[in-house]
């Protein structure tokens, strides 16, 4: 593997010294750099166990990073000229990421195994000397009566399940229990439905529909084909161990303040609610409530989420565009050029990786490999910083057969691509790369169309909520193109865009500044005022759908102009003067048309008595409330209706014209 000591000097800073096995005979070298305090970053993944364990024996553990320049750099058929990669992923490892929430999981080892026939009892009998086992067995025909009762064997279906890992809760229908005179085959009693059953684990060989969407996330829910003998015993193998107390992520960090779900029963911004793939997500009321114990962390809701109201924790976007701003600086600074930058997994990213350093041509020295989480995390803010910063691609690495659904992350892809290409960053620089295989990598990377670099690469820093990160990074993505233009036309349903509002019949009610989740539309307490923020529309169309008038209609698209300008004033009026008190109050306009609609047409308004309730009409709150006091004016005492007219009343008058008595 050679080592370009100029470029890695260049892009990580000062002086630098090779050694020929640091990990062996010259590791007292690594030991008297621990001496001297400072954080260490190590160029190698294979010992790390080693370079971990001397670094906790001399109480630095705390200090020292990993970063794999080997197979990510090194080992490739271009691993002369990844001198630049080099620095910036040793660089980029520096950047220390926060923390991790957790959650915690129970499980007392109390298990259900649902099955159809003596295959769940099998399971069941290997199981029941490490779980609390009952077996339910839906529609059983011939299944041979077990000798002993070990553990309970049920009748009955499974309807409706939820919960997760320590907390199952399933309804069950034709519930019945065994005859205990079952003789060649176990016969069942009299059956009922509504049952309810809890447990800590589901252990499912029915073979039949999942009982959970996107079943092979949830926690506690373990299932096999009762064909496949093989996952039949990686099955038991599992289930055996989940007795006892499990800590997973906090996936998500959730504010319900910024939710724009709903305003007064309207629905507004369904996004999350769209994409995630367990069902984790619920409405609950004006927000929608996040189960972290169902989260299974694919981070489509947060890619998604237009307000930041749902965030990534694992990192959080600040801490991830610190890190890929480290990695382009040094990048440039070693004297790299059209990076590209390659997002992977754990799971399956790195081994692919590695099997093609070992086995192939490795990666080209212009794609840095950057592991997240999931893929599916990676939002428009992300890969607009990037570009900022002067990357020339961004490829996204995802199993053939995603364990993800990743239409979240492919609507990302196209909505991203759509921009950079009006912005003059080139055509398809953003791209899914979906494969099992090492060469195809390899070829899907030489094949990726190359995007142009900015000419003035920008340097920012993506501190604070996920919000504000994005409407930096936008901002700067404009400012650092190729070709700027202040306007982006973009599709329905894109979370950034303006208003078109009919001035004409708006009434300046400002039911749209109630509704507005973001504070985008936003009133002045001192006049009849509708102003617009376009930087802070997330398009949630909850003002459109609030308004009375039907004068708002949804704008996307990216005005750069408009962001960068302050509260825009949509209407203003003059306000009405209270006749009483000469405070202002209301929209003269509408104040002025109420009263010419009312005077002498409704019976409240009519006469002289109508006079001074037409003035109560011109009065603010304080001064209506006292003169309606004042008058003992009762809004629904109206005039007597007149009685009926009978036949009586009719002959009366007849004979009244006739003058007869």
């Amino acid at each position: 593997m050679p080592l370009d000591r100029e470029a890695l000097g260049r892009g990580c800073g000062g002086d630098v010294a090779t050694a020929d096995q640091l990990c062996r005979r010259e590791l007292d070298r690594f030991r008297a750099a621990l001496g001297e305090g400072r954080p260490i970053i190590v160029g190698c993944t294979q010992e790390a166990p080693l370079f971990t364990e001397v670094a906790e024996e001399a109480g630095a553990g705390d200090r020292v990073a990993f970063a794999n320049v080997r197979e990510a750099a090194g080992w490739s058929d271009e691993a002369r000229a990844a001198g630049p990669k080099m620095a910036a992923l040793l660089a980029a490892a520096g950047e220390a990421m926060p923390s991790v929430p957790l959650v915690t999981l129970e499980s007392e080892g109390v298990a259900l195994v649902y099955g159809r026939d003596e295959t769940a009892i099998e399971v069941g009998r290997r199981l029941a000397a490490h779980l609390d086992v009952t077996v339910l067995i839906t529609r059983p025909q011939a299944v041979p009566a077990p000798r002993a009762t070990e553990f309970p064997v049920l009748q009955g279906t499974v309807k409706t399940a939820k919960g997760h890992l320590g907390a199952f809760e399933l309804r069950i229908d034709d519930y019945a229990l065994p005859s205990p005179s079952s003789r060649a085959h176990l016969a069942f009693g009299p059956s009922r439905d509504g049952a309810t059953s809890t447990c800590d684990l589901v252990i499912d060989v029915s073979g039949g529909t999942p009982l959970f969407p996107a079943h092979e996330l949830r926690s506690g829910y373990l299932r096999a084909d009762p064909r496949d003998p093989a996952a039949i015993e990686r099955l038991i193998f599992e289930a055996s161990h989940l007795v006892g107390t499990f800590d997973k992520p906090r996936f998500i960090r959730f504010d319900e303040g910024l939710c724009a779900h709903s305003r007064s029963r309207i629905t507004g911004c369904t996004r999350c609610l769209d994409l995630c793939p367990t069902g984790a997500i619920s409405p609950a009321g004006e927000h929608v409530a996040i189960d972290p114990m169902v989260c299974a962390g694919c981070g489509s809701c947060a890619a998604a989420c237009p307000t930041g109201a749902a965030a990534y924790a694992l990192p959080p976007v600040d801490a991830l565009m610190g890190r890929l701003r480290t990695l382009m600086r040094a990048y440039r600074a070693a004297g790299g050029e059209h990076g590209v930058v390659l997002f992977h997994d754990a799971a399956h990213g790195e081994p692919l990786i590695d099997a093609l350093a070992r086995f192939g041509a490795g990666l080209p020295a212009n794609v840095m490999p950057v592991q997240v989480n999931e893929i599916t995390q990676v939002g428009p803010e992300t890969i607009a910083a990037l570009f900022a910063y002067g990357a020339t691609g961004v490829r996204l690495l995802s199993r053939h057969s995603p364990k993800h659904d990743l239409s979240g992350l492919e609507r990302t892809v196209s909505l991203s691509n759509t921009i950079l290409s009006q912005l003059g960053y080139g055509t398809g620089v953003v791209g899914l790369v979906e494969t099992d295989d090492p060469d195809a990598l390899r070829a899907a990377l030489d094949r990726a169309p190359a995007g142009i670099p900015s000419p003035a690469p920008a340097s920012f820093l993506g501190l604070g909520a996920k919000r504000g990160v994005l409407e930096t990074a936008f901002r700067e993505l404009h400012r650092a193109a190729p070709a700027p233009v202040d306007v982006v036309a973009l599709a329905a349903g894109a979370p950034f865009g303006g208003l078109d509002i009919n001035v004409d019949g708006c009434t300046l009610c400002l039911s749209c500044v109630s509704a507005c989740p973001t504070n985008a539309l936003s009133d002045n307490p001192d006049r009849p005022m509708l102003r617009f923020t376009e930087s802070q529309c997330v398009q949630c169309g909850l003002c459109a759908a609030t308004c009375p008038e039907r004068v708002i209609t949804l704008k996307p698209g990216l005005d750069f102009v408009a962001w960068n300008e302050p509260r825009r004033v949509v209407k203003e009026e003059e306000p009405f003067h209270c006749v009483q008190c000469a405070k202002a109050f209301g929209v003269k306009s509408t104040i002025d048309r109420v009263v010419a609609k009312l005077a002498d047409k409704h019976w409240m308004f009519s006469g002289a008595s109508g006079q001074s309730r037409v003035q109560v009409l011109m009065m603010c709150d304080d001064c209506r409330v006292e003169a309606v006091l004042d008058q003992s004016f009762d809004p629904h005492g109206m005039p007597p209706r007149p009685l009926p007219r009978t036949a009586d009343d009719a002959r009366v008058e007849a004979v009244g014209k006739d003058g007869l008595n």
